[in-house]
């Protein structure tokens, strides 16, 4: 048997050995994202992670999120990547910086780096890593599935 470093999962059998098996594990990571095949960025905002896709496929992810805070939340639904700025800063937020975002509904909310540990103003923040990552992945037009 092949094991493979990056797609392997473990089994716990009735006597306590560990199985490990490639083929599950590419269809488990596969599985882990909730959005449809059409969608190259995938949220979902009640685990509070993202992923970057093509063709229904996991390439990157799940990565920590926060999102839209009572009274801001970020809405579900099906987007298209709008446009990008790198060094964007909010006009709305006392100039507030919003590196690496990726604009995917007119209202104003992006993918981009910001806390992981307080919600936003709707947007989905990433980490610093994550959100260069989804920057450079993501091309204008690209769908975006946000689910509850």
């Amino acid at each position: 048997m092949r094991f493979f470093r990056h797609a392997v999962i473990s089994l716990t059998i009735a006597a306590g050995c560990a199985v490990f098996i490639p083929a599950v594990a590419a269809a488990a990571q596969s599985a882990g994202a909730p959005c449809g095949a059409t969608a190259a960025a995938c949220i979902s905002l009640s685990s509070h992670q993202a992923w970057l896709m093509s063709g229904g496929q996991v390439t990157y992810g799940p990565t920590p999120i926060t999102s839209g805070k009572p009274g801001q939340r970020t809405p579900p639904g099906v987007f298209r990547v709008l446009w990008k700025d790198k060094n964007h800063r909010s006009s709305e937020f006392h100039n507030a910086p919003m590196p690496y975002s990726v604009f995917f509904i007119n209202t104003g909310i992006a993918f981009h780096e910001g806390s992981l540990h307080s919600p936003s103003a709707g947007c989905i923040h990433l980490s610093h890593a994550a959100a260069t990552t989804f920057f450079s992945k993501l091309s204008v037009g690209q769908v975006v599935q946000v689910v509850g």
